[in-house]
């Protein structure tokens, strides 16, 4: 007999009413971040074992591409017969996934692998957020979420350990199929819960035309878009451009009317899912290069900061989630931002040699409480302004947002870097302009998030 709803919330997640489905979605959580920090690590000795190092950024963009286009398939079927079939089959093709691309003996077959790994984790991804809309009070679902955060901790930081050892000293394969059993176990949990929201809901699912269509050139565009970027000459240019023109036409049909002018309520929401990523990523992605080239950090201590951002991550979703916690939630968001922007400002700190690492450091990490707190506020505010029938199409909308900005500005981001690579001031070829260019982009963008979260606001009689 399932508990009346007051009485699991004040058992909370692992009370017994969601304990096994909790378990079962932060551990489907652990094995996908445990697999995304892992295969980072061992993608330098695998590719160049395969041969295939010219085709190196595919094995990531081939995931990327095809999760993209899995992700509007998953909310289409969450809204017309409910979540469990995409989480089946999401579990069942990143499985798929792995052992293609751990067995692989050419480049290919590896890049066929990855590329349906992308389908299983675009599928399962949207599926959970669905099945948290569906299965939990509204006054659970901040904790979930600071949950599914914190689960991103601990493979953050032994992932890269585990694999390097691995790697080392078996073989780069056991990274994929060592994982490939272990991902059935969570998701076996999940699915008796799954179950009991799985259908269509009351009234059906709302109409919605060509979405399927608008994915796939979404996922083309940004493909040839990521092609375009390794190439240094006029081709790229025209493939640029297609990639622009099919993006262009195909986003914003996939996301809420009025989200890319910031229309207030459920189009904001979704606009600053993006914002956040984008800003965050952004910075992230260059910080230990930072690091290491400007203060001659080795590669380890300068992944330090990333652990930090792991931990101030999870900090700040726990802190979003607890009952004590009164603020609104377009507060929360905006604070958020303004700490992510306060802490990519200190990320330049590091360039002046009289500054300690550590400050620079302890900054990201504040500022990855903010992003902590903000996301999932941005993701508990999707929910309340969501109509059931809307749960898939809207958690769609937001996981696209967040890839689309994330693989924005982290690729605008490298365009300015590769701009200035070469330029005279610093030892390494890489003059402290392009860093503070790259941060003052990403810190305008922050800025827009603070200004924006005003928009969220959730307006009650």
């Amino acid at each position: 007999m399932t508990p009346e709803p007051g009485r699991a919330i004040a058992q909370g997640v692992l009370g017994p009413a969601h304990r096994r489905l909790s378990i079962g979605i932060v551990s489907t959580v652990v094995f996908i971040a445990f697999e995304s920090m892992a295969v980072a690590t061992a993608m330098p000795t695998a590719v160049p074992e395969l041969d295939g190092l010219e085709l190196y950024a595919f094995a990531f963009s081939s995931f990327f591409t095809t999760s993209l286009f899995a992700m509007v398939v998953s909310g289409e079927l969450c809204d017309r017969r409910g979540p469990r079939l995409p989480l089946v089959l999401g579990t069942a093709s990143f499985t798929v996934g792995l052992l293609l691309a751990g067995s692989a003996q050419s480049m290919l077959p590896f890049l066929a692998g990855r590329a349906t790994q992308g389908l299983g984790g675009g599928l399962v991804i949207v599926a959970l957020y669905v099945v948290v809309g569906r299965a939990y009070p509204e006054a659970m679902r901040p904790k979930i979420f600071a949950a599914m955060s914190a689960a991103w901790v601990v493979p953050s930081i032994v992932g890269p350990l585990v694999a390097g050892v691995l790697t080392d000293e078996l073989s780069w394969r056991w990274v994929f199929l060592g994982i490939a059993p272990l991902v059935l176990v969570p998701v076996l949990l999940a699915l008796p819960s799954a179950r009991a929201v799985d259908g269509p809901p009351p009234g059906g699912a709302a109409p919605r035309a060509g979405r399927k269509r608008y994915a796939l050139a979404t996922a083309v565009g940004m493909g040839l878009l990521q092609y375009a970027g390794s190439r240094a000459d006029l081709i790229a240019l025209g493939v640029a451009a297609v990639a622009l023109v099919l993006l262009a036409f195909s986003v914003p049909k996939l996301l809420p009317p009025g989200t890319i002018v910031l229309r207030r309520g459920l189009p904001t929401v979704v606009a600053m899912r993006g914002i956040l990523a984008g800003a965050f990523f952004g910075t992230e992605a260059f910080l230990p290069l930072l690091l290491v080239s400007e203060r001659g950090l080795s590669s380890t201590l300068a992944g330090l900061s990333l652990t930090g951002g792991a931990l101030g991550w999870a900090s700040g979703s726990w802190y979003q989630g607890r009952t004590k916690t009164v603020a609104p939630r377009y507060l929360l968001v905006r604070v958020g931002c303004l700490l992510v922007g306060g802490a990519i400002c200190a990320v330049s700190l590091a360039l002046i040699p009289s500054v300690p690492v550590a400050v620079v450091m302890l900054a990201w990490t504040v500022g990855a409480f903010g992003m902590g707190m903000s996301m999932a506020s941005v993701s508990v505010l999707l929910f309340q302004l969501s109509p059931v029938g809307e749960h898939g199409a809207n958690s769609a909308a937001l996981q696209v947002s967040d890839a689309l900005f994330s693989a924005t500005f982290v690729g605008l981001a490298g365009t300015i870097f590769g701009s200035g690579h070469g330029e005279t001031a610093a030892p390494t070829g890489v003059a402290d302009w392009i860093y503070l260019v790259i941060l003052a982009v990403m810190v305008g963008l922050a800025l827009v998030g603070a200004w924006a979260a005003g928009r969220v606001r959730v307006t009650t009689a």
